[in-house]
């Protein structure tokens, strides 16, 4: 293979090892150095971006470089990510995990700069590495190979690690320079958000389930679907690579068009609700904006040569800009200000450029991408209804009780950093449970890392889950049961001055011949006063969709026994069910001292045998008690 050969699978694999580590590393500025949002927003924020400002310092240092220090530039680098990549697997919580991935970010942008500055192209070689670490995130389950913890996870990375460093270690070519690159950060961003996450494709996919007539009212609720579904992720994987990678002579305009179709296709994601027709819609909009995504990166690859300084300054720009535009996307759930426009305005940014590189010009496209899109998607219909989906329902026709379980999971990371849906899993399989209300469930924020944990956990417990939305459509709160459910119905609270979103997802379930009701909600308090306002919201919920059954309200609520908010809820008419057994505290995990997790009863319920965790795999212990009627 000649050496300009090479750059294919050398950013290939380049791009699929740094993906792999922004994985570990976005949680770990949250859950380790932010220490769940007790750090200020700004300092995590200053943190972050410093690790996209140093890789600056060797593009005008490079052109002064000598041959051999510029080849030992890309050998630490290279290494640097490889070695992170790898040390990854073994170091897992604590500042250890924090800086181990920060070292591998910054060699990371380092080598990919060096790349850039010595005349590779980013097309093919970014948007296969891409595809590869969507896929790779698909068959693992939305689970990295980082935190599976088998022997078979290690063998994996030391052979993508070992491929990599034979590739990515090679002499300099000082070929002439691509354009491109200023779009391999925004690509990363929108790919890992929207167009190619596996686990918000998916979650597309369970809002459509849940959305099909079944004879169970209420809209914009997520549920299990049929493992079948998982082959939807070709869509949006094959029209993203093709996209990218196909060649064929148009018109101009119609290149331009792809820039308008990515915008509309990331603003139709963003604003389009989740009942009703939007997740069919949100569906469409994520498989044409992976193919619009694609093009555009092949389009503006296409254009003008430039220096290498210029080509270094624009990757790592590219690349500062994915850090701004998450930074500024997520920390909206901790300052309170409307974030949907950042990946809108992202795609508006990759539009302009392909614009531009594109203008006058004729450029590449390959006829029968629309053949393939359009046999693929008729074929998900057919997917939804073949076997293979979530448990069967199990019916307690004698029942006298039901255990149930409330627990914040905190998004499966525990308070070391680490993601740990199993001992999560581990910790409620202990209480044998019939319900478990979830809080903080989160289904793909790439801050996260990108995993669907609500599916995870639903998996490992080999329970049937139903999720609602809450501060946006892939996080919020979840109910899991194996036994029937005969509704299910959501409502979005108030936001009342707290920065996150908050909801009340209703279901009924049938268990000892009668209807029981369970409404699992996370209070989000506004800052300085009681959050009357969500829990009157919530009391009238219940009551309305529970009507004249018997029903809980359970979840993370933030307020403790005695506050003005209890007393709200216990003039509505629900009774706290723990009171006998006080004091019983959930948070901090490690040494709870809060009150703070609860189940309200109303109906004629009335609990024994409560019981709290010890696991630390979240900041909330979890919460458990037999309710009887």
């Amino acid at each position: 293979m000649e050496r300009g050969q090479w750059s294919v699978p050398r950013l290939a694999l380049g791009t699929l090892l740094l993906v792999d580590v922004l994985r570990v590393w976005l949680p770990s500025i949250i859950t380790i150095f932010g220490q769940a949002a007790s750090t200020p927003a700004e300092l995590m924020g200053a943190f972050a971006l410093l690790w996209f400002l140093l890789p600056f310092a060797v593009v005008p240092l490079w052109g002064r470089l000598p041959y051999r220090a510029k080849q030992a530039v890309i050998g630490v680098a290279a290494v640097g990510l490889g070695g992170s990549r790898l040390a990854l697997v073994f170091v897992h919580g604590g500042q250890s995990q924090l800086y181990v991935a920060s070292a591998g970010l910054l060699c990371g942008l380092v080598w990919f700069a060096t790349q850039a500055m010595d005349g590779c192209r980013p097309v093919p070689g970014a948007p296969i590495g891409l595809v590869v670490a969507g896929v790779q995130h698909l068959v693992l389950g939305t689970v990295d190979l980082t935190w599976t913890g088998t022997w078979w996870a290690s063998a994996i990375v030391v052979v993508e690690v070992l491929l990599f460093l034979m590739c990515g270690v090679t002499r300099l070519a000082e070929a002439e320079v691509s354009t491109g690159w200023s779009l391999v950060g925004p690509t990363v961003l929108l790919t890992g958000m929207v167009l190619l996450s596996p686990a918000a494709l998916l979650a597309e996919v369970s809002y459509a389930v849940g959305a099909m007539p079944s004879g169970i009212g209420g809209g914009g609720v997520a549920e299990p679907y049929s493992v079948w579904l998982w082959l939807s992720f070709a869509i949006p994987a094959v029209a993203f690579w093709r996209g990218a990678t196909s060649r064929t002579v148009v018109v101009p305009w119609a290149n331009i068009s792809f820039g308008g179709l990515l915008v509309l296709s990331v603003a139709l994601y963003m604003y389009v609700p989740t009942y009703g027709f939007g997740p069919i819609v949100r569906f469409t909009a994520i498989c044409f904006g992976a193919l619009s995504l694609g093009r555009c990166v092949a389009l503006a690859s296409h254009g003008e040569a430039h220096r290498p300084a210029r080509a270094g300054a624009a990757m790592l720009g590219g690349m500062l800009g994915f850090a701004v535009a998450a930074v500024a996307y997520y920390s909206a759930y901790d300052l309170g200000y409307p974030n949907r426009w950042v990946p809108v305005v992202v795609a508006g940014c990759v539009a302009g450029r392909t614009i531009v590189a594109v203008a006058g010009e004729d450029h590449v496209h390959e006829r029968g991408l629309g053949t393939i899109l359009m046999t693929v998607a008729l074929a998900v219909p057919v997917l939804l209804y073949l076997p293979g989906g979530a448990p069967a329902t199990v019916e307690k026709p004698d029942a006298r009780s039901l255990r149930l379980v409330a627990y914040n999971v905190r998004m499966g990371f525990g308070l070391d950093g680490t993601f740990d849906p199993e001992a999560a899993a581990r910790a409620v399989r202990r209480e044998r449970p019939d319900v478990v209300v979830l809080s903080e469930v989160d289904r793909a924020w790439l801050l996260n890392g990108g995993h669907d944990t609500i599916a995870i956990l639903a998996r490992k417990l080999g329970m049937r889950y139903w999720f609602a939305p809450a501060a946006d459509p892939v996080w919020g709160d979840a109910v899991l049961t194996n036994l029937p459910v005969t509704a299910r119905e959501t409502e979005r609270l108030s936001a009342d001055g707290a920065p996150t979103g908050a909801q009340a997802l209703g279901v009924v379930i049938r268990v000892g011949g009668r209807e029981i009701a369970v409404v699992s909600t996370h209070i989000q308090p506004p800052g300085g006063r009681p959050p009357l306002v969500q829990v009157r919201e919530i009391s009238a919920f219940a009551t309305r969709f529970g009507r004249d059954r018997p029903t809980v309200v359970a979840g993370d609520l933030n307020i403790e026994p005695g506050d003005p908010s209890m007393v709200a809820f216990a003039d509505a008419g629900y009774g706290d069910a723990l009171a006998a057994f006080r004091p019983v505290r959930t948070f901090p995990a490690d040494r709870p001292t809060k009150e703070i997790d609860h189940v309200l009863v109303r109906g004629g319920l009335t609990a024994s045998d409560p019981s709290v965790g010890t696991t630390t795999a979240s900041d909330h212990a979890p919460l458990a008690v037999t309710l009887h009627w």
